[in-house]
């Protein structure tokens, strides 16, 4: 088989629905199964993939696994030579699939790839970055990531046109080797929602694995389909997911400095909103009551706190 689809999927029917719909217009002849993990929904996607969509293989999880822990499910039975992961919130377009299929092919060293990701209204997604180190959450601390030149965390001064080794894939769309897979072993389940395709993408490089981006067109993330719902846990989440993976990749002190700088970052960020708010700009005070109520958890950002939320 050349390819299993993986989709996790928690509360997002109509999004689930129009995901799928567009991975059948994609799959352009290639033998392909798609695997769909549901995380305890109560919105009646389940009976909606049942009904619509008879030949996905469908894992109904009676509790919420998390990114890491539902996707593991399904890679536990994929059977294709390539694996994608990809979110309920995106739409796959053209060849993309069987481009994919045909670019890893040509490159057996590359054991992630990324394709071309879009936004909505046809920009290109900063769907690969650089791993998150000290320096660049220092840089976004100061605002620097701002400047595209000086963003080489989101690599934004990038095009996005031409093929680049890269340290990080988005988890919206990661194309994965499945022999490298068994290699390197499933996603980290300690990673709930953030942080599990950058541990993922560091341990495959650490294994000797290329990891890619690839401008293969195209497949369209709307972004933000179930962490819509997190509302300010959704930040408190990334800090502890964060966090966590400099005290994996760093150790403890590296996981303390870390910490440090994303809470001056979001505190920084409630001051100024704050300020601003005072001066009746619309807009401020929304912001500055989210980034509150960020640091008001923070201390639940500290790496198995996060579960409390």
């Amino acid at each position: 088989m050349d390819l299993s689809i993986v989709i996790v999927n928690w509360n997002t029917q109509q999004l689930l629905r129009d995901c799928l719909h567009s991975v059948n217009r994609a799959l352009d002849g290639l033998t392909a199964e798609i695997l769909l993990v549901d995380n305890a929904s109560s919105d009646g996607s389940c009976a909606m993939v049942r009904n619509e969509f008879p030949d996905v293989r469908l894992f109904e999880s009676p509790e919420n696994l998390g990114f890491a822990g539902g996707n593991n499910l399904a890679l536990a039975h994929a059977a294709g030579r390539y694996v994608l992961l990809l979110n309920t919130d995106t739409l796959v377009h053209g060849t993309v699939l069987s481009d994919a299929v045909a670019w890893l092919d040509r490159n057996p060293n590359v054991g992630v790839m990324g394709p071309r990701v879009l936004n909505t209204d046809g920009s290109i997604q900063p769907s690969c970055s650089a791993f998150p180190s000290l320096k660049y959450l220092a840089m976004q601390t100061l605002g620097l990531t701002r400047v595209a030149r000086l963003d080489s965390y989101r690599m934004t001064g990038w095009d996005r046109a031409s093929e680049r080794r890269v340290e990080v894939i988005s988890g919206a769309a990661m194309f994965v080797r499945r022999s490298a897979m068994l290699e390197v072993g499933l996603l980290d389940e300690a990673f709930f929602f953030y942080g599990e395709e950058t541990d993922w993408c560091r341990r495959f490089a650490q294994a000797g694995w290329e990891v890619m981006f690839a401008p293969i067109p195209d497949i369209t993330h709307f972004g933000n389909g179930s962490a819509s719902r997190l509302n300010h846990r959704r930040d408190v989440m990334m800090t502890e997911a964060t966090t966590r993976l400099h005290r994996k990749h760093g150790g403890r002190f590296a996981a303390l400095c870390c910490f440090l700088l994303l809470s001056a970052h979001n505190i920084s960020r409630a001051v100024f909103w704050s300020l601003v708010g005072m001066t009746r700009k619309p807009g401020a005070w929304p912001r500055a009551v989210h980034f509150g109520r960020v640091v008001r958890d923070l201390p639940r950002a500290w790496p198995g706190q996060a579960g409390q939320l």
